[in-house]
């Protein structure tokens, strides 16, 4: 019905499901809507909605991370339904309010938070493959979390908030080839690997602890996942110049 990573109006979607004047507009102006028993899920990331709103949508890695409206909770009946995964959820997103929206595909509620208003759920898209390097686990948003192993180990795994605009404009610069072994994901893999690569920060941001200012050009490069994890397989990291080295001349170290 809607074709993964294509731009939607919400014009499209009356066209495409034949919805009457009479039930246009309404709800689909603010956020969800139930339609047909399809749900149908509208998210503005890092960008107020239309309406004014600015909540903190935002991915991780491949998972959405949503808020509902503003007094939405888990008790409502549209959020419980929402959260059972007894129905199709279709998934839109954009970053600017005066674009078209892009179809992310349909989605599975992993988890949710209880006591938040307004209501936050993680969606996994499961429509086809995602691929989204923006938030790798080096670097990923703010927050500290305590995770258990086992029934005795504790691991504290800090987290350090990342911005997608400094990436953007980093890729928009140096393009989708690796900066170490130039590898291409696109002429690779093909369509799958259009768009796809890991972002260096050249200083790793969870070694300086503070917000600072970040230079796209300057602070940051593309790179592969390979290159990435060799990079950091030494603390302090490799410099991009010295795994070049290494892949060029594997006894120079």
């Amino acid at each position: 019905m809607f074709t993964l990573n294509a731009q939607y109006t919400k014009k499209d979607l009356y066209r495409i499901l034949k919805v009457p004047t009479e039930k246009q507009r309404g709800n689909w102006n603010t956020g969800y809507n139930r339609y047909n028993d399809n749900f149908y899920l509208f998210c503005n990331i890092d960008v107020p909605g239309r309406t004014g709103h600015d909540y903190n949508n935002r991915w991780e890695g491949n998972n959405l991370v949503w808020y509902g409206k503003g007094r939405s909770t888990t008790s409502q009946k549209t959020i419980k339904d929402l959260i059972s995964n007894n129905f199709n959820v279709y998934i839109f997103t954009r970053k600017n309010s005066d674009n078209p929206f892009t179809f992310e595909g349909k989605g599975i509620a992993l988890n949710y938070k209880e006591s938040s208003s307004p209501v936050e759920i993680t969606w996994s898209l499961r429509m086809e493959l995602h691929n989204r390097p923006e938030t790798i686990p080096e670097e990923i948003p703010v927050e500290d979390k305590i995770l258990w192993e086992g029934n005795s180990q504790k691991i504290r795994v800090n987290k350090y908030e990342r911005n997608p605009q400094a990436r953007k404009d980093c890729v928009e610069h140096y393009g989708y080839l690796c900066q170490v072994c130039k590898f291409d994901f696109k002429k690779e893999y093909g369509e799958i690997g259009r768009e796809f690569i890991h972002v260096h920060h050249l200083t790793p941001i969870s070694g300086i602890k503070k917000g600072y200012i970040i230079d796209p050009i300057k602070d940051l490069r593309p790179v592969c996942p390979n290159c990435h994890a060799i990079i950091h397989k030494r603390n302090p990291c490799f410099t991009i110049a010295e795994v070049l080295l290494l892949l060029n001349n594997a006894t120079g170290f």
